[in-house]
């Protein structure tokens, strides 16, 4: 059973930063990718950025190339999502995800996390 929880959300001027954790709780042939995703009211949910557990190897979307820089800490179990410059269409609803593959298809993530809410105001 994968288990994943979210932190970090919260309000933010465009142009700032903001930092989102997951801790991930996870057998090891169930998370060979965990990723980040966002959902904006009345939108799909689209991919933000992935890393293999155990590659490192990441992946981001275009929308976010040199903004958003996604890690994980292997000892602690937790992956990062860094968002800097930030805009007002980066407002939505973050979702770490975790698949036994490396894909960035939301429908290929079985586990979820419960979301943490993003606000840029601007």
């Amino acid at each position: 059973q994968v288990q994943l929880v979210e932190s970090g959300g919260g309000l933010v001027q465009a142009g700032g930063s903001l930092r989102l954790s997951c801790t991930v709780s996870t057998r090891t042939d169930e998370a060979y990718s965990v990723g980040w995703f966002r959902q904006a009211p009345g939108k799909e949910r689209e991919f933000v950025a992935r890393v293999g557990w155990y590659s490192g190897d990441a992946v981001s979307a275009d929308s976010v190339k040199g903004r958003f820089f996604i890690s994980r800490d292997f000892a602690s179990k937790t992956l990062y999502l860094q968002m800097n410059s930030l805009k007002p269409e980066d407002t939505s609803v973050y979702y770490c995800a975790a698949s036994s593959r490396f894909t960035s298809l939301p429908r290929e993530y079985p586990y979820w996390g419960q979301g943490t809410q993003v606000t840029v105001s601007s």
